[in-house]
């Protein structure tokens, strides 16, 4: 069993639900080339600014949210755990905190927060070479300033307290989280007595209206043959388990109130770990496209969410902060992006999962299971479903020898794929998927992480090429492209 929570390959796109960002633009003058240049050098200026002023504001912060700072040396930079990078809104991290400080984990954001929020503090650092300084708000893990239910779902009592039915609370974990935008734990229960039967949920949080949103996706596909984890009720507090018995008088809050949604857990293992007894020889490819073919038409009344690629300039700059030295590297495989995307078929709108890669796909005996991750379902390309899949079989062997597989996995699957959609915006996009994902190697620790974002740079050139090599072919597209 598993959740099929994204892995820690990179960040989703950027755009908030129901957010369209306007594709790329190739075709300006050489003025326009020249502005633009300038404002992504500043744009990168100022990233490196934000990412350098939140250990240098740690200090301030702490003593401002009541703790203190323990005598001896701690370098922050080793003990960074997550970080966010949003190009444009600011950079969001979480911090390990040193025996005495008062709490164990210290959360960190550039972005502008609203003002008055209570358990936010917040400390202006200045550089050298810049007068008005960088904001850095901070708070004391997990009260999330934007994930009110953050701190329900890591509490053990009132989780056991709401989804538990009078077992025992043997593991919470947190499997993924972006501060500020949203998390996913882990919750396993296990009966009491000598046989001790364990079930494993998992707890999505997010903004009350984004979890109000995703529970109606699942509603939506919970009666269709598209196989959905199901929505576990929440317990009100105060009400019997049943086993009759009851801990609290308190009521709880609905809910989409609290930011947390409650899902079973998916039956099988995530497509990478699939691939890897057989390099995913013993997959069909074919039926990944038949699961998106699956989508109700209902779907296409959901609000759209930006594809990875139109947000492709964004990314660069993620990327480019990552790998500050690959910096022109970077810009010419962008700018070979955006000219394949200006002469490729996009294909009409269609039901779209909207972030399909492997750690959202389970398979069972090789067969899919279970989808997972409905935050993006809704009108989409299909073209860009694909992409996403193939981009992040691309980088799966960054992260190990385990998924050297993926490799042969990449080239079944992308020759099926292209036989659907226009081949080289297939391939361009997939590059696109690629680079956003560079930046996600920092989560990984300075050392290993600088290893993998090289690894995903020679990734993103790669599938470049593989576009390159459609240059003066037709365009077509397959059946799936078209209308349902």
């Amino acid at each position: 069993m598993t959740s099929g929570v994204p892995d820690p390959i990179g960040p989703p796109p950027s755009s908030e639900p129901g957010q369209q960002t306007a594709p790329i633009d190739a075709t300006g003058g050489q003025e326009g080339l020249k502005d633009s240049a300038a404002q992504r050098a500043e744009s990168e200026r100022a990233d490196q600014e934000h990412l350098e002023a939140l250990p240098e504001a740690i200090g301030e912060l702490v003593r401002r949210l009541g703790g203190q700072i323990p005598p001896g040396n701690w370098d922050y930079r080793d003990h960074r755990i997550r970080i966010q990078h949003r190009p444009g809104a600011g950079i969001s991290a979480m911090y390990r905190m040193p025996a005495g400080t008062g709490f164990s984990e210290l959360g960190l954001s550039t972005e502008t927060i609203e003002p008055g929020l209570a358990g936010v503090a917040s400390t202006r650092v200045f550089a050298t070479h810049r007068r008005e300084g960088v904001t850095v708000s901070g708070w004391i893990h997990p009260h999330d300033p934007r994930l009110p239910g953050l701190h329900l779902a890591s509490n053990r009592a009132l989780v056991r307290e709401i989804w538990g039915e009078g077992e025992l609370l043997i593991g919470l974990r947190t499997i993924a989280y972006r501060p500020l935008r949203r998390a996913v734990l882990s919750a396993t229960f296990a009966t009491l007595g000598p046989l001790r039967i364990k079930r494993t949920i998992y707890l999505k949080v997010g903004k009350p209206k984004a979890i109000a949103a995703l529970r109606a996706r699942h509603l939506l596909l919970a009666d269709t043959t598209v196989p959905v984890p199901g929505i576990i009720s929440r317990r009100a507090l105060g009400t019997p388990t049943s086993d009759g018995s009851t801990s609290s008088t308190r009521m709880g809050e609905p809910e989409d109130a609290a930011g947390v949604l409650a899902l079973e857990s998916g039956s099988g293992v995530p497509l990478s770990a699939a691939i890897r007894p057989h390099a995913g020889a013993d997959l069909d490819p074919d039926e990944f496209i038949a699961l998106l073919d699956s989508l109700p038409g209902s779907v296409m009344g959901l609000e759209p969410k930006a594809a990875w690629s139109d947000s492709l300039r964004r990314y660069l700059q993620a990327a480019t902060l990552t790998l500050p030295h690959r910096a022109e590297s970077l810009g010419d495989l962008v700018t070979r992006i955006e000219e394949h995307l200006a002469v490729s078929e996009r294909g009409p709108l269609v039901p779209a999962h909207g972030d399909f890669y492997d750690a959202n796909i389970l398979l069972q005996n090789s067969r899919i299971s279970a989808l997972l991750d409905l935050d993006s379902l809704g009108p989409g390309h299909r073209i860009d479903d694909l992409a996403c899949l193939l981009g992040h079989l691309a980088v799966l062997p960054t992260l190990g020898e385990k998924n050297a597989g993926a490799v042969a996995a990449l080239e079944r699957f992308g020759e099926v794929f292209q036989g659907h959609v226009d081949p080289r915006g297939l391939w361009a996009r997939a590059a696109a998927v690629a680079l956003t994902l560079i930046a996600g190697s920092r989560s990984l620790g300075a050392e290993r992480g600088d290893a993998v974002a090289e690894a995903r740079l020679q990734a993103v050139e790669a599938l470049v090429c593989r576009a390159d090599a459609f240059i003066g072919e037709e365009s077509s597209q397959g059946p799936s492209a078209e209308e349902p």
